[in-house]
């Protein structure tokens, strides 16, 4: 069951920046745990319940300490989109760390968009800094 307080604050960081869907996921025990998602299919939320460093977009974000992006999930070839992020209705989509007061990794929060776009630094700067309301305590999943 997925955290509906955290899926509130998702929600709201999706409009403020017109994405149309988008997941939460906490460090917790060495691996990310999907804490909320919004139009992710099922399927999608279960592949992605845990994520080791450096799988998938959220994993390399985490394992990077930095955003990682693609201008389109379906026709991605970097090895960063993994299948199951196919089948997000969206094409441009980020995953961004979060982190706590000590500059410790503590989330990785993605987004995604329907048009094609690469993200300016401007736009990614914003989005992090938005991100940084996340919740310090996410419930555990």
């Amino acid at each position: 069951m997925l955290d509906e307080s955290t899926h509130t604050w998702l929600r709201g960081l999706l409009d403020r920046h017109t994405a149309v869907a988008g997941t939460v996921h906490v460090v917790r025990e060495g691996l990310l745990h999907i804490a909320a998602a919004h139009n992710i299919p099922p399927r999608v939320q279960e592949v992605t319940a845990r994520i080791p460093l450096g799988k998938g977009m959220a994993g390399l974000a985490w394992e990077r300490d930095r955003p990682v992006q693609t201008c389109n999930l379906r026709e991605d070839d970097s090895g960063a989109v993994k299948p199951g992020a196919r089948a997000v209705d969206g094409k441009a989509a980020v995953a961004l760390p979060v982190h706590d007061d000590d500059g410790t990794v503590r989330a990785v929060v993605g987004l995604a968009w329907l048009d094609e776009r690469e993200l300016t630094d401007g736009e990614l700067a914003s989005i992090a800094e938005d991100a940084t309301s996340l919740p310090v305590t996410v419930p555990p999943v």
